[in-house]
């Protein structure tokens, strides 16, 4: 019983190695369709070998779509299927990271430490759950005021004493938002900044989200 458990529990770091590296893959090449192979191995700080064998694995599964470009370089760019794993492997990261309300507690706090000095004292907060409670707990520490939480599951009730409602017009003024969706972050974060500028919204680095547009995303957008 004792080997079988303690297999398990290797399988089972195993698993969450793999989800983990694929994570940090899809995360890489979304940032950077000019990513190298080399430099993504430097950046998830594993060897190239692994590193090739992963990519090869994310374009087979359909996750990550490769071209040439000149030079005999590559381009690497994440699929419609590769763009929901990625979500769907942020969310499964968010929920069993050990250290979640720790780093949440420490990036709340720089959230709005940066309100704070920006003089941005109307803030607005993007998706209800864990970490939208944690920042709402970190906020009565700053001078910023919390208007109200943007979630369109939630509208009408109240999520920790905050309003919530399905557009962000109906938040009044506000300064800037602070993205705290644990679901989707990186589809909330698009859907804002195609209404207000990115430099008001801010995203702890938790939830993993790329600022960056990539290609395939304005060729979505025209």
């Amino acid at each position: 019983m004792g080997n079988n458990n303690g297999d398990t529990a290797s399988t089972q770091g195993a698993l969450d190695s793999e989800a983990e590296i694929t994570l940090g893959l899809l995360n890489a090449v979304h940032e950077n369709s000019d990513i190298t192979q080399r430099s993504a191995s430097h950046e998830l700080g594993i060897a190239l070998g692994l590193t090739n064998a992963y990519l090869k694995r994310c374009i087979k599964k359909g996750l990550i779509k490769v071209s040439q470009v000149p030079a005999n370089r590559y381009a690497y760019y994440l699929t419609p299927k590769g763009f929901s794993e990625k979500t769907r492997l942020t969310a499964e990261y968010l929920s069993s990271s050990f250290g979640f309300f720790r780093k949440a507690r420490n990036q709340c706090s720089e959230m709005l430490e940066t309100c704070a000095a920006a003089g941005w004292r109307h803030v607005a907060l993007a998706g209800a759950g864990d970490l939208c409670e944690v920042m709402t707990m970190c906020a009565a520490d700053f001078p910023v005021e919390l208007v109200g939480i943007l979630d369109e599951g939630l509208t009408g009730d109240l999520f920790s004493g905050l309003p919530v409602v399905s557009r962000l017009t109906a938040l009044g003024n506000f300064d800037a938002v602070i993205v705290t969706d644990l679901s989707e972050p990186q589809a909330t974060y698009a859907a804002l900044v195609r209404d207000i500028s990115p430099a008001h919204v801010l995203t702890p680095p938790l939830l993993k989200i790329s600022r960056e547009e990539t290609p395939m995303e304005r060729q979505g957008a025209a």
